[in-house]
């Protein structure tokens, strides 16, 4: 199982029709097989994730978060680990809005 506490993550591309700014940092806190992480920036005032993590580190994912026009959204994400050759980790995300428009889309994010 891949440790996630600590570790700090990036996007580096979404769909268009995500939340997630650019600029935002996932600070991922884990105890046993749980990982969480809060969150702000950009279009997102505040966020809260939590996921389950397996052995291969993938991690099944739930998030909420009050947007800049305070509307609450939630959404499901599966994240798939990729090892970098320098030792960091790049995580392959495809998500759903559980509310709105119900749409799909993904993201790639990278620890720092």
């Amino acid at each position: 199982m891949i440790d996630y506490n600590n570790k700090i993550f990036v996007p580096l591309s979404n769909s268009e029709n995500g939340e997630v700014d650019l600029e935002m940092q996932f600070v991922y806190k884990q105890a046993g097989n749980i990982v969480t992480s809060s969150y702000s920036g950009g279009r997102i005032r505040s966020g809260h994730l939590i996921a389950l993590v397996d052995g291969q580190g993938n991690l099944d994912m739930r998030y909420h978060q009050v947007n800049d026009r305070g509307e609450i959204t939630t959404g499901i994400c599966k994240s798939t680990p990729e090892q970098l050759p320098n030792g960091k980790i790049r995580m392959h995300e495809k998500w759903q809005w559980t509310s709105g428009d119900r749409s799909e889309g993904e993201s790639l994010l990278e620890e720092l």
